[in-house]
């Protein structure tokens, strides 16, 4: 009933020619607090439609994408924020919009083994951020949020190479920890990576390569604790 009262009422006014695209916006806040996102979906439409001055459309589309957002309807929350940034690219607003799509993603990554594709999404989407509006002012925390993917999208690389070398495919094992030194050599576990591929390299017969690695673990990290292993295993070959 309530919202036969409110869209009879919005049409009268629309037929007047006294629509406040201003007090329509405040409407459809509220609504959105209080959960009824139907209703202020139908008064943002409006917004959009017919606002002559251009200030409330961009804000109204805004919330259009809030109110999805809001709603758990992740998907479509994207689609509207980049609908935003499609119509008004250079809106101050945009970097806001664009901040939003990478932390959408960026709530959906759960753990390693499952949220790397979702990791490098929400990075990739940070970095267009820092990439298409640098003087932002979410910098700081996009900056910390895409070390914080590279985290989880290496450890994800380092489990996948510990399930390959516990069995014993040593060369699946040494693609992956190869790809975290290239990708990721700020990754925590550098030294237990050295020490994996050295081993991997001894148990497929290429002592040569597997001494390389073992005296660059050695060489970078003399304190570790994988390092100890490392001297053990090149004193145990001469």
């Amino acid at each position: 009933m309530t919202l036969l009262v409110v869209s009879c009422s919005s049409k009268k006014e629309l037929r007047r020619g006294e629509f406040s695209p201003e007090e329509a916006l405040k409407e459809a806040t509220r609504l959105i607090e209080e959960e009824e996102f139907d209703r202020a979906r139908e008064l943002l439409l409006q917004v959009k439609n017919r606002d002559t001055s251009g200030r409330y459309a961009p804000l109204a589309q805004l919330k259009l994408a809030e109110s999805y957002l809001k709603d758990e309807d992740p998907d479509t929350a994207i689609y509207e924020y980049r609908r935003f940034l499609r119509l008004y690219p250079d809106h101050p607003q945009a970097p806001f919009a664009q901040y939003q799509i990478a932390m959408i993603y960026f709530r959906q990554i759960e753990s390693p083994d499952k949220g790397a594709g979702g990791a490098r999404k929400a990075m990739e989407e940070f970095q267009r951020l820092l990439r298409d509006y640098p003087r932002n002012p979410f910098r700081e925390a996009a900056k910390l949020k895409i070390k914080q993917c590279r985290d989880l999208m290496a450890e994800y690389e380092y489990l996948v190479g510990r399930f390959y070398f516990k069995k014993g495919s040593y060369r699946a094992a040494i693609g992956r920890f190869r790809g975290i030194l290239k990708d990721f050599p700020e990754y925590r576990r550098i030294p237990e990576v050295l020490y994996l591929i050295g081993i991997s390299y001894k148990r497929l017969g290429q002592q040569e390569e597997a001494d390389r690695f073992l005296r660059e673990l050695l060489e970078r990290f003399p304190d570790s604790k994988e390092a100890k292993k490392a001297e053990k295993e090149l004193r145990a070959k001469t």
